[in-house]
């Protein structure tokens, strides 16, 4: 019997252009290599196509050597040296690369060889080099500079939180562990120590906040666009939707999750026999039992994440059991540590690395399995030999990572030793699934309101947290008493800060993430075959061909939204 081999650990392709050992810690080290491209003459279509496979070497090697320093800095925000070296990368060379980037684009655009590039594999390519040309503008520069650095001070704010719980000290993230407790008193000691703490802090990250809504404000004037958001829908080649369509999004997102989650909460308050449903109650497991624990320490968690990956494919759990091998994990809470989680793809050695904050819950199992398909589409896409073309829209990607949530909760018993555990972990992830989708939309919104609106105080934009969350936050929860924190509640959203308006992409993808598990829920090996398709294309189609390569519709219209959630509504009545 033959046996299919399983994936070979990537390794750099052979270079080309740049020696072989050839390592980027300096401008001077690597500005030749630039000015070879620019000034290089093309006299034909080969030659373009192998100026533009040069390019893409010498963009691989840039932005792993980016990557390596973001990664760093992440993991240990208090570390001068890792800081330094990210600033470096940042003022003194980002800024003298980005004219060389947009002289390239200009070159390949105006060759009159061009033309002759295969249009099926340089289209969507083409499309976005045109696009980023139509908003360069080099005075913007020093400000895109300036922005990078601004909003790294949000991780170091938050990262350096820490809480005392019963005279221990932690991390949020270690503390919001809590939140699951069955000792209602200790869950409401920790609500509140978590939003004190997070509340002296709400002078800093507005003062911060109100110098990075001046420098994009700005960077959107001198690109001639009349608001930032308009230039951020450029700037992030949203070719195939509109704002409109996002507002499309929220409306349907309203009407017909909202009131499946009130119903969600209202039966919360029903099982918890409280008189009034609190913010610290929501965490908590109906069963009175105490908080699940699907893993012990980050290497049981990788284990464990591998198995249950080879159960979708043999070639999935391949790809974590490589990226372990190598060390591209950086997974426990610590303090000093940035919030949140993320998948950095290496664009030459095609692995790519996960960092995040994990407590042992739950919800790290998610984030580790949500990062995991981020993992899935770099090794997927890594034989394409155009760079950009990795680059994935982020309504794609997230869908990559999305639908691995969904699609690896079949095969949550490697994670479960009992059927109980495993009915709760996945009603629970069923319930955050649809849960998450009206947060979305009031981030979203909330994001369009704040970049129309440039010269707002920030009053202003307290009231407009409070308004648009009156119309998605579930009316069931009692927030008396906490007016306060509710109006400052945006600011746990890093993303408002670090990278605005990637938000919304996470909506889409859910719908799409849902759909494409209804899918395998039908047909297993037809659903992983369309999604290995789907990622394996990178950005080589628009994002509706992509979604279909995926064997679903992208379609955020009330009915689609309403057919998805009845679907999901169903999944989780055979559980309850």
């Amino acid at each position: 019997m033959n046996v299919k081999p399983g994936p070979v650990k990537p390794a750099k392709k052979n270079r080309v252009f740049l020696p072989a050992d050839f390592e980027l810690s300096s401008w001077a080290q690597i500005e030749p290599f630039f000015k070879g491209l620019s000034e290089r003459k093309i006299d034909s279509a080969a030659e373009l196509e192998t100026w533009l496979l040069n390019l893409s070497e010498l963009e691989a090697v840039y932005k792993e050597s980016q990557a390596w320093r973001y990664i760093r800095m992440t993991g240990d925000t208090a570390n001068k040296e890792f800081e330094k070296s990210f600033n470096y990368f940042a003022t003194e060379i980002e800024p003298k690369a980005a004219p060389f980037f947009n002289a390239f684009n200009k070159k390949l655009i105006a060759s009159p060889y061009c033309e002759s590039l295969d249009k099926e594999k340089y289209r969507i390519y083409l499309r976005s080099v045109r696009k980023q040309l139509e908003i360069y503008r080099e005075q913007n520069i020093p400000l895109l500079t300036e922005i990078d650095l601004e909003s790294q001070e949000y991780a170091k704010i938050i990262g350096a939180i820490s809480v005392v719980i019963r005279g221990k000290e932690m991390t949020l993230q270690q503390a919001s562990a809590f939140m699951k407790s069955t000792d209602r008193v200790l869950r409401e000691e920790t609500y509140r120590e978590m939003l004190g703490k997070r509340l002296l802090h709400k002078e800093a990250l507005d003062k911060l906040f109100d110098k990075l809504l001046k420098l994009r404000n700005q960077v959107a004037l001198n690109a001639g666009f009349k608001n930032f958001r308009d230039y951020t829908f450029a700037a992030y080649g949203r070719f195939d939707y509109s704002p409109e369509d996002c507002s499309r999004f929220h409306e349907s997102i309203a009407a017909e999750v909202v009131p499946v989650i009130y119903e969600f909460d209202r039966k919360r308050k029903e099982a918890l026999a409280v008189d009034s449903l609190r913010p610290w109650d929501m965490e908590v497991d109906l069963s009175g039992k105490p908080a699940l624990v699907p893993f012990r320490d980050s290497k049981e968690l990788v284990e464990r994440t591998i198995t249950c990956f080879e159960h979708i494919h043999p070639d999935f759990g391949s790809y974590i059991r490589i990226m372990n091998e190598m060390g591209h994990f950086d997974l426990e809470s610590r303090k000093g540590k940035a919030p949140g989680g993320y998948n950095y793809p290496m664009p030459e050695i095609g692995v790519p690395f996960i960092f995040m904050n994990s407590v042992g819950s739950v919800r790290d199992l998610v984030t580790m399995v949500h990062e995991g398909g981020h993992a899935i589409h770099s090794f997927l896409s890594h034989h394409l030999p155009i760079t950009e073309s990795k680059n994935v829209p982020s309504e794609v990607a997230e869908l990559a990572s999305m639908s691995m949530e969904l699609i690896s909760m079949e095969h949550w018993d490697v994670f479960f030793q009992t059927k109980g555990d495993l009915r709760r972990a996945k009603l629970e992830q069923m319930e955050k699934v649809l849960d998450s989708l009206p947060w979305i939309a009031l981030v979203d919104e909330f994001q369009h309101w704040i970049y129309l609106n440039p010269g707002q105080s920030d009053e202003m934009r307290k009231q407009a947290w409070i308004e648009f969350s009156a119309r998605f936050e579930s009316k069931a929860i009692d927030f008396s008493g906490l007016e306060k924190s509710r109006a400052y509640s945006w600011h746990r959203q890093l993303h408002i800060f670090e990278v605005p308006f990637y938000y919304i992409e996470y909506g889409f993808a859910q719908l799409g993430a849902i759909a494409l598990w209804r899918n395998y829920k039908l047909n297993p090996a037809k659903a992983i075959a369309q999604y290995q398709q789907a990622l394996s294309l990178g950005y080589t189609k628009t994002i509706g061909d992509l979604y279909e390569a995926a064997g679903i519709r992208f379609d955020f219209s009330t009915e689609y939204v309403r057919e998805l959630v009845e679907f999901v509504k169903a999944e989780i009545h055979k559980l309850e």
